[in-house]
């Protein structure tokens, strides 16, 4: 008997790779607590992901974000407008932060390495289904912060103008945008968590947001990461 507080999850999985998609194949089958996985299909290049998608209702699509030489990657923005609710997670085997965070700007909810673990996985779909971002263990967005020397022509410094951001708070955002918490961001700025939490309920006012989902892909989008 169905265990009623499991929610069934349509899955498309994007991927070249048999092996690849056949590990996959295996790992759905188990359900992971929450969410008992039902794959609905298997595309192997970028135009497939869209007739899938206006055929058949998709909660989630696992992709190879080099799927036919980023053209897939370049697909995300149509998919995420045309398809609000579609929860997107990519699969790579690059740790490249520039690319990674072309990732998230094209409209990524949640990047894992190709060598991720089957709980790994399922922590990332528990994330991104509830609107969160995951990254996965060995993904980073950038080897160090930017110079924070406000340099006017900088896009922090512009963002911190519009807004009216102290640099403080330009410091606090570009970690968030690296999906850092609180507890992190504040022993890389030597102050407290919740000088931290001030700072981040400010920057949120500040935006008119209400989630940090909402504060990294602002931090994405104006290039802060």
């Amino acid at each position: 008997m169905t265990n009623p507080a499991v929610k069934s999850l349509n899955i498309l999985i994007a991927d070249a790779h048999p092996i690849f998609v056949e590990g996959l194949r295996n790992v759905l089958a188990v359900p992971s607590g929450r969410f008992l996985f039902q794959l609905k299909g298997v595309v192997q290049n970028p135009p497939g992901i869209g007739e899938m998608l206006g055929r058949t209702p998709i909660d989630l699509l696992l992709m190879d974000m080099n799927l036919s030489d980023s053209e897939g990657l370049g697909q995300l923005p149509m998919l995420k407008k045309s398809y609000p609710h579609l929860r997107i997670l990519l699969f790579t085997s690059t740790d490249d932060p520039r690319l990674i965070k072309a990732a998230f700007r094209a409209g990524a909810d949640g990047l894992l390495l190709n060598s991720t673990s089957r709980d790994e996985l399922f922590r990332a779909v528990d994330e991104v289904m509830v609107g969160k971002t995951f990254l996965g263990k060995g993904v980073t967005l950038t080897d160090s912060i930017p110079g924070m020397g406000m340099d006017a022509t900088q896009p922090e410094s512009r963002f911190a103008r519009k807004y009216g951001l102290t640099r403080r708070e330009i410091e606090v955002m570009q970690y968030i945008g690296q999906v850092m918490n609180n507890k992190d961001i504040a022993e890389k700025l030597y102050i407290s968590d919740q000088t931290v939490s001030v700072h981040r309920k400010n920057i949120m006012r500040k935006l008119r947001v209400n989630n940090t989902a909402s504060l990294i892909k602002i931090a994405f989008e104006n290039h802060l990461v």
